[in-house]
């Protein structure tokens, strides 16, 4: 098989062929085009003028890695010269509320027009129809209805949002992503364009399709923290130690069980079984007076190098000193902010560490110039 003819974009990566335009939006728009971008894809995020940060503070560092153009979708003159990178685009990708692009003109519709082979991205919460499609919402919003929400969280106390990583992100600009690269693939042999609806609350559900498999074998009730992998297994949980740090646990396997008791050096006769869900709030005390006597760091090194599935809970200042990290180079920084590096890593079409995000403007008759 002939290898594909490249574009000279300059870039590495598995995508280094694939030109994108990002309508400038917030969240998990944003993050998709990063993603994309960190794999080498040539992304032009369109913004209105005067958004560029001031050259006193940080930039977005989620805005890395591609150019900026500053238009109007208003103004004929600017719309014109955004249709002309359309026409030599991949994809796009948007994440304004359903009809807000059709009343710019902009929609899939129009661009396909200019580009039938055009992969048009849409990323919405409460995705391009039914009941909610038209209203506001943040990523809260999203996993509520989905069970996810209700589902995080210890007993009795009220659900706990997971930062803002099971709606935007994980349910939102990953399943973008998902969604893009699947209708380049298709688009290789229909040669045809395709519209995405990404919406935040189906991939939120599909996420947690593993709790509703395991809901659907009587593995899972609709508690919160009395299950096998909420908090509900002192073997899956969070210790204190004596310094007020914290020690993650997840020995689900017996293999890994047998090496947590070895390392906090409790006998396994004396304790009730690791299976028996009545004795579970005792074993979790006996747990917890044992992490109390040691300090986090202490526990650390009783634990490295064990599969006891045993870790530090480190914060975000610790994090890139942790010596696996720092080995794999899991986080860098970039123009003085740390942040992570590109995932995943690719053995032949390597990626780049990405450049920080854009502080001036591209002239638009610069881009894509073939």
């Amino acid at each position: 098989m002939s290898t594909p003819t490249r574009r000279p974009s300059g870039r590495s990566g598995p995508l280094a062929d694939i030109r994108v335009i990002e309508f400038a939006g917030i969240g998990p728009g944003p993050h998709a085009a990063m993603l994309l971008a960190d794999l080498g894809a040539d992304v032009v995020r369109v913004q209105r003028p005067g958004e560029l940060p001031s050259p006193e503070r940080n930039a977005d560092a989620m805005l890395r890695g591609r150019r900026v153009i500053e238009a109007n979708l208003k103004n004929p003159a600017d719309r014109e010269t955004i249709l002309n990178l359309v026409a030599k685009a991949d994809v796009v990708i948007e994440g304004f509320r359903p009809g807000v692009m059709e009343r710019l003109g902009f929609g899939p519709d129009d661009l396909h027009a200019v580009n039938p082979g055009l992969i048009y991205g849409r990323m919405t919460g409460w995705g391009q129809d039914g009941p909610r499609a038209d209203l506001a919402g943040h990523d809260m919003n999203y996993i509520s209805l989905t069970g996810m929400l209700h589902a995080i969280g210890r007993p009795n106390e009220k659900p706990t949002p997971p930062l803002n990583l099971v709606g935007d992100f994980g349910g939102g600009s990953m399943f973008l992503v998902m969604g893009v690269l699947a209708a380049l693939v298709e688009r290789a042999t229909s040669g045809k364009g395709e519209v995405i609806d990404a919406a935040m609350c189906d991939g939120a559900s599909v996420l947690g399709q593993m709790m509703w498999a395991f809901r659907g074998t009587g593995l899972w009730q609709d508690r919160r923290g009395v299950n096998l992998l909420d908090t509900g297994a002192p073997f899956y949980e969070v210790y204190e130690t004596s310094d007020g740090k914290w020690m993650a646990v997840g020995a689900i396997e017996p293999q890994f069980y047998a090496e947590l008791l070895k390392g906090l050096e409790l006998d396994p006769a004396s304790l009730p079984n690791q299976l028996d869900t009545a004795k579970w709030g005792e074993l979790k005390q006996i747990f917890a007076d044992t992490f109390k006597t040691k300090t986090r760091d202490e526990w650390a090194a009783i634990f490295d190098g064990t599969d006891a599935c045993t870790s530090p809970i480190l914060d975000f200042t610790e994090a890139p000193h942790d010596p696996h990290l720092a080995a794999r180079g899991t986080l860098v920084e970039i123009d003085g902010v740390t942040q992570a590096q590109v995932a995943p890593r690719f053995q032949r079409s390597a990626t780049q560490t990405p450049v920080g995000p854009a502080r001036e403007a591209t002239d638009p008759a610069t881009v894509w110039q073939d």
